[in-house]
């Protein structure tokens, strides 16, 4: 449990990080900004004709009588907007990431310069199209693992009872893993650090990944305060890479070290050298 408390003070170090630093969190705010706007216009959307949706999608409840119809395609309607706001959660971090792939990083590694002893931030050496394409693979990646828990726990929610209060709580708990795999990658991709290794990691600290990205998550769905919450996530999500990847942080630039539990180390170029393209 102690975890918790270290993923969750990683996401307000992060927070505090850019509170310190208002360029980086002026720029990184901007591509939340688009894509809040993106994402305001397809909930409406659903809001307006999400019943119409699902009355296409149920066509043998159309001679059920009343009151029955009614409820029936009103809990569905309901649902499937509850679904839509929790993958909204998710893709809305992937396509954020993914429109403000240049500023991210350059914030990123500002956190590593800043917190790292000897000063050195870890780059990946590729291209920018290679990174966007990277960061692109890997999310739809991401979003279609969680599109998959999305179904599973759509389907749980017809269940009495665990339907209406453990299945929220653990969609919450599934969003906040993959909102962490999210963030994180932008620290670890610069390490070249694959999908797949990013994944193990994160699974052997899921304490750590749930007391990080949880909160971050029942957040997010509050308007406009996910784009306020970016570049800190960003911020925090770089400090945890390194709790992570078990590399030293220095106490003055991060606010203290952090860690306890077990890391899994993985081979780090040497200072002054670029990490090898994948």
């Amino acid at each position: 449990m102690r975890d918790l408390g270290t993923g969750f003070r990683y996401l307000l170090k992060g927070q505090r990080w850019v509170a310190r630093h208002g360029r980086s969190y002026g720029l990184g705010l901007l591509p939340g900004l688009i894509t809040l706007v993106l994402y305001a216009a397809a909930l409406v959307a659903l809001a307006l004709w999400g019943e119409d949706a699902v009355a296409w999608a149920t066509p043998f409840a159309d001679g059920w009588s009343s009151p029955w119809l009614g409820l029936f395609r009103g809990f569905l309607t309901a649902v499937l907007f509850v679904l839509a706001l929790l993958l909204s959660v998710v893709t809305f971090t992937a396509v954020t990431l993914l429109i403000g792939q240049p500023f991210y990083e350059n914030l990123s590694e500002r956190v590593d310069r800043d917190v790292s002893p000897d000063g050195y931030a870890p780059e990946s050496g590729l291209p920018l199209w290679r990174e966007l394409w990277i960061s692109a693979r890997d999310s739809l990646r991401i979003v279609v693992r969680a599109a998959l828990w999305g179904v599973l726990l759509f389907a749980c929610g017809f269940i009495p009872v665990v339907g209406q209060t453990a299945v929220p709580v653990i969609g919450f708990f599934v969003t906040g893993f993959f909102l962490t795999e999210e963030l994180t990658a932008v620290a670890l991709q610069r390490r070249s650090v694959e999908l797949r290794t990013r994944l193990t990691l994160l699974r052997s600290r899921k304490t750590l990944v749930w007391g990080f990205g949880t909160p971050l998550a029942v957040a997010f769905l509050v308007p406009f305060v996910a784009v306020f919450l970016m570049p800190g996530a960003v911020a925090g999500a770089t400090l945890m890479a390194r709790d992570l990847l078990g590399e030293e942080t220095d106490e003055g630039g991060a606010g203290g070290k952090e860690g306890g539990g077990d890391v899994t180390t993985l081979p780090q170029p040497p200072s002054g050298s670029s990490s090898p393209a994948r």
